[in-house]
């Protein structure tokens, strides 16, 4: 369903705004396909799970073992950690970027404030104890 006028105008000004207030992150959105990227990944992970799994069950099954040990198993737990790196790796840089945009709030300026505490080494207990200063100075 193609947009009105009036929204594509909205959406000009949001993408505007975006690239005004973080250029970086706007890059990054506009010049891959990050849906694209992170499922195809997923699916690869799992299918080489899949093959590292079969491989695993079958260096069991068969009686092809030099030396008394499953060198075929041993080969499909590599590939089943391969696997799972391979899914971690992707999805961490799925998320760097996607989480981004989350601090930009729209308001009393706010959304700077959160951005600037984060950028300057703060995480989850130092945003939770603004947060809690905040609420202490209003009262």
């Amino acid at each position: 369903m193609p947009l009105s006028e009036h929204e594509q105008r909205m959406l000009d000004q949001i993408e505007s705004a975006l690239y005004a207030e973080d250029p970086k992150f706007a890059s990054t959105v506009r010049g891959s396909r990050l849906g694209m990227a992170g499922s195809r990944r997923r699916l690869q992970a799992g299918a080489l799970f899949v093959v590292g799994l079969a491989l695993l069950i079958a260096g069991v099954a068969l009686p092809v073992k030099p030396g008394g040990f499953p060198i075929i198993s041993l080969l499909g737990f590599l590939v089943m950690f391969g696997a799972g790196v391979l899914l971690l790796v992707g999805s961490r840089r799925g998320k760097s970027v996607g989480d981004a945009p989350r601090g930009s709030g729209s308001g009393s300026g706010q959304g700077t404030r959160a951005r600037g505490n984060r950028k300057s080494g703060g995480g989850f207990t130092h945003r939770m104890e603004e947060r809690f200063r905040r609420r202490f100075e209003q009262e």
